[in-house]
């Protein structure tokens, strides 16, 4: 369908955890990810979607003070292209194309937790 651009940062705030980011409709879509991406086929991580980035923040590294939003460290892990194949309210499925990580994945509400938490599963290759 489309391609555009995702970005994925290792932050060591309250808690580490990864934020994961997919640009759309002039944002970034943002999720923090506590045990970051799985790396095997039909894995499931627990994402928790946050609000939307200024795509230029996506880019961003380096520190965030002490009585910011997200106070910690960051740094990019990985960046790269998507290519989006799915994207409703409760379902996204997208092919992630990154130095570190690659392949298809899902992110599917999840309906026993809270109204922003979301499944982030890998899958396997087509």
């Amino acid at each position: 369908m489309s391609e555009a651009r995702f970005v994925i940062r290792e932050h060591y705030a309250r808690s580490h955890h990864f934020d994961f980011r997919l640009e759309k409709d002039g944002v970034y879509k943002s999720w923090a990810v506590p045990k970051g991406l799985p790396e095997k086929p039909s894995t499931k991580r627990l994402a928790v979607q946050v609000e939307d980035h200024d795509l230029e923040f996506g880019q961003f590294e380096g520190k965030i003070s002490q009585g910011e939003y997200g106070a910690g460290s960051i740094t990019v892990w990985d960046r790269g292209t998507y290519e989006l194949k799915l994207w409703t309210a409760d379902h996204l499925a997208l092919t992630l194309h990154g130095s570190r990580v690659a392949g298809r994945f899902e992110l599917v509400r999840f309906k026993h937790g809270g109204p922003r938490d979301w499944l982030l599963i890998k899958r396997p290759p087509a």
